[in-house]
């Protein structure tokens, strides 16, 4: 019968007739170790129901919690489930547990879940950043563990010296809108979320770009390529709506989706109006491939960014990274037949 109070090492020591010594080189992780010991302890571990409190070795000098955070955006999102995936990946790999969570965009949010995880004596951070955030937790946060950003820079002032790794974001949307263009279309309009994300300004910056060197090559041939934008979509619902206007109001001819979800609301807007317009989307998804005509993607290679964020991360925290850089990963141009 197993006693009230949590059994400790000793107990397991007792139990399998082995030194204290040789249970906390087990515990830690040791493969050196007697088969037969190992057996042994092993056995005394599953009997007495021991669990080693990684939390309070953390506390010790030079011990680690073998526990990294993970904080995203938004967990229904699928982009960033296959993030959190690949991260994690690479942490059981390397034997940590990974703790997820998702700040919801929400600045106030994403401060509490960092200093909780901190509080908690993780190892290090994986973080995306949320829309309106600041850079002061950034600061504050790096004093304490090692930390990478994935996905956006630390916010709006993007100034905090910290190892990043991101997506060819306006080189992307450069080349999606051009596909458009290429095709015949002239009035391409930009359909994403709110500028207060840096994915979205990017990809902006880079749909202008393609209108502008459109003209200085002279596409059109009756003057500049006047921007159409919208960046209220911050929902499929939302991308549905702002659709639905264009194919109403005739003043576009072609859609440049500047996320997933802003895909997926203009495949229902054309969908309940029963006709489409030339469309490029800003990150794969599951239907994109399934519909008639396939829907034409910017696609991300997003498990690398996770592995290259959680391997940069394991790096820093044993003390094997040099000064910070910001890693931007090629994007791929997947014509499928939407674009025309």
């Amino acid at each position: 019968m197993r006693s009230s109070r949590p059994p400790t090492m000793n107990d397991v020591a007792a139990a399998a007739g082995v030194g204290l010594k040789t249970v906390s080189r087990y515990v830690n992780g040791a493969t050196n170790i007697n088969q037969e010991l190992s057996e042994r302890i092993g056995a005394a571990i599953e009997a007495l129901g021991y669990r080693h409190n990684l939390a309070a070795a953390s506390i010790r000098p030079g011990r680690s919690s073998k526990v990294v955070g993970l904080i995203i955006s938004d967990l229904a999102n699928p982009y960033y489930s296959v993030l959190a995936r690949s991260v994690e990946r690479v942490c059981t790999e390397h034997g940590y547990l990974l703790m997820s969570a998702s700040s919801e965009e929400d600045a106030g949010r994403h401060r509490l879940l960092v200093d909780r995880l901190v509080a908690q004596r993780v190892d290090g951070l994986v973080v995306v950043p949320p829309r309106q955030a600041t850079t002061s937790w950034a600061t504050s946060t790096i004093v304490h563990v090692p930390m990478v950003l994935v996905d956006r820079p630390t916010g709006p002032l993007e100034s905090v010296e910290v190892h990043t790794v991101l997506a060819d974001n306006a080189g992307g949307a450069t080349r999606a809108t051009a596909a458009m263009l290429a095709a015949g279309a002239r009035r391409v309009a930009f359909l994403g979320d709110s500028l207060e994300l840096y994915t979205m300004r990017e990809r902006l910056a880079g749909y202008h770009r393609a209108l502008a060197e459109a003209d200085l090559g002279g596409a059109t041939g009756t003057g500049p390529i006047e921007p159409i934008v919208s960046d209220g979509a911050h929902s499929v619902e939302d991308a549905a709506a702002v659709v639905a206007g264009f194919l109403a109001s005739g003043e576009v001819d072609a859609v440049f989706a500047a996320n997933n979800r802003a895909a997926i609301g203009a495949m229902q807007a054309f969908a309940t109006a029963g006709r489409r317009l030339p469309l490029v989307g800003f990150d794969d998804f599951e239907a994109a491939p399934l519909v008639s005509p396939a829907v034409s993607v910017v696609a991300q290679n997003v498990a690398l960014m996770g592995r290259v964020a959680a391997e940069t991360l394991l790096g820093l925290i044993a003390g094997e990274a040099g000064p910070p850089v910001t890693h931007t990963l090629d994007v791929r141009l997947e014509l499928r037949g939407s674009e025309r």
